[in-house]
């Protein structure tokens, strides 16, 4: 039985790591998952209610990433690649989950990576979904991909419609909320789907924080060390993402493990083909008997 999440109790929280508040969420009973969100810079909601599906036998734990959502730093505060990596090490630590079981989404799945690469002795499953990109190729291939959707003519006629439209000032929350299914149309294979995805904000500084820490590396070379360690480990990616499957491809060979790819779905494949996505992972992550 797959949990319903709107008959799920979760307790919020603010925790202290690094010198930085990081807001928490936890659902759910039994193993652990903490659940890393993509962005950068962006926050966990938008994955809810879709992931809360899972937190049967198991308990998901959801933090906002530094500098993003209800974890914001002041703007000196470095918000990097390795900050994120020092953040979820100690988050690790103050819950005693080593080995953890990680399942990260977009950023969120290349962060598990690098968490892995930094402390591979300390995850103990993986679980990726529609990780992000691993080279500057596929980085920029991505950002070709995701103009191009956003610039079709049904996308821009419909941003036209809505901006001749008087909604902005009949109903401004449901104009909100179309402006943002506009702005993230082109990561789904049905634009229209993009209705189910909770709305959500990028902090900009964060996010470029982030790619500038990475800047133009090919990070094939700083997870080449995965490829000697046994972890568990599921990739799922959809067939229609922006980013390239072969991102998911070698990161599935790289760890040895299994690649599901929706058929059906883009980048919001817990959205787009929730069932699949509940039922393979449900039967992948640890969970209570």
């Amino acid at each position: 039985m797959i949990s319903d999440p709107d008959d799920l109790t979760a307790t919020e929280a603010a925790v202290t790591v690094n010198g930085v508040s990081l807001h928490v969420r936890f659902v759910g009973e039994g193993p652990d998952v903490v659940v890393l969100h993509g962005g950068p810079g962006a926050h966990h909601d938008y994955l809810l209610p879709q992931f809360d599906a899972l937190a049967n036998g198991r308990c998901l734990r959801y933090y906002d990433q530094r500098g993003g959502g209800r974890s914001p730093v002041a703007r000196g505060v470095p918000v990097g690649w390795r900050e994120h990596v020092a953040d979820l090490n100690a988050l690790v630590d103050l819950w005693g989950l080593a080995p953890v079981t990680l399942l990260g989404y977009s950023w969120g799945g290349l962060l598990a990576l690098l968490y892995a690469a930094t402390y591979p002795d300390r995850v103990g499953r993986l679980a990726l979904v529609s990780p992000a990109p691993l080279t500057p190729e596929h980085r920029a291939e991505f950002e070709r991909r995701i103009t191009e959707r956003l610039a079709h003519p049904r996308v821009v006629e419909a941003r036209e419609a809505l901006r001749r439209s008087n909604l902005r000032h009949q109903d401004s929350g449901a104009y909100r909320q179309r402006a943002f299914e506009l702005s993230v149309a082109g990561y789904f294979r049905n634009p229209d789907r993009a209705r189910d995805l909770t709305p959500f904000r990028v902090t900009g500084r964060t996010q470029r924080a982030v790619w500038e820490s990475i800047g133009a590396s090919d990070l094939r070379e700083e997870l080449a060390q995965l490829e000697e360690l046994c972890i568990p480990a599921l990739v799922i990616h959809g067939r229609h993402d922006p980013i390239p499957l072969a991102t998911a491809q070698h990161v599935s060979q790289l760890l040895g493990a299994r690649l599901d790819v929706f058929e059906n779905s883009g980048h919001v494949p817990h959205v787009e083909e929730h069932e699949d996505f509940v039922e393979i992972l449900d039967e992948f992550l640890p969970k209570r008997q």
